[in-house]
């Protein structure tokens, strides 16, 4: 959401050109007002050739398969955010350090969120549970990395799951 107003002292922003990029502005404050990416990270945990994914049971992308993965905390790390955030739609869980970084990068903007990603990858001799569906996932399932587009999916999953499948599998 694009801020109409300063977040310390409401008066309504207007725009000043800083840096070459047009910029939300406070004439009130005479500060410079970001609009900035959200941090999410998340795990791909690997079975051979086949990589655990969840359906998404809420907004955005609601019925999407995906890795699973989520918002991280303030001042958390993004290893612990993503294992903490598998356990939490999965039930599996992985030690921080056992995660594999795949990439960081910037996600599609879905409903005019911005997103920066953190995907780890984790072999699944290395987790415990079982999977179930927990927080935010409708569906947990095992699928075969190359059959992820097979279903509705989040644009950036066929791509980590193969990454994923390449890092530990088959």
């Amino acid at each position: 959401m694009i801020p109409s107003y300063c977040d310390q002292c409401g008066t309504e922003l207007g725009e000043r050109r800083v840096e070459g990029r047009d910029r939300k502005w406070c004439p009130e404050c005479e500060r410079l007002v970001f609009r900035n990416a959200v941090p999410c990270a998340g795990v791909a945990v690997v079975d051979g050739d086949r990589v655990l994914l969840v359906e998404r049971a809420v907004p955005p992308g609601e019925g999407d398969w995906t890795i699973p993965g989520g918002h991280l905390e303030v001042e958390e790390e993004p290893r612990v955010g993503a294992a903490r955030e598998l356990e939490e739609e999965t039930g599996v869980r992985a030690p921080p350090e056992a995660l594999t970084l795949l990439e960081a990068t910037q996600l599609e903007t879905v409903s005019d969120k911005h997103v920066v990603s953190m995907a780890y990858a984790v072999d699944v001799a290395d987790t415990t549970g079982s999977p179930v569906a927990g927080s935010d996932a409708a569906a947990v399932e095992w699928v075969r990395h190359d059959k992820v587009t097979a279903r509705p999916h989040r644009s950036h999953a066929p791509r980590r799951a193969t990454a994923a499948v390449r890092e530990f599998g088959e």
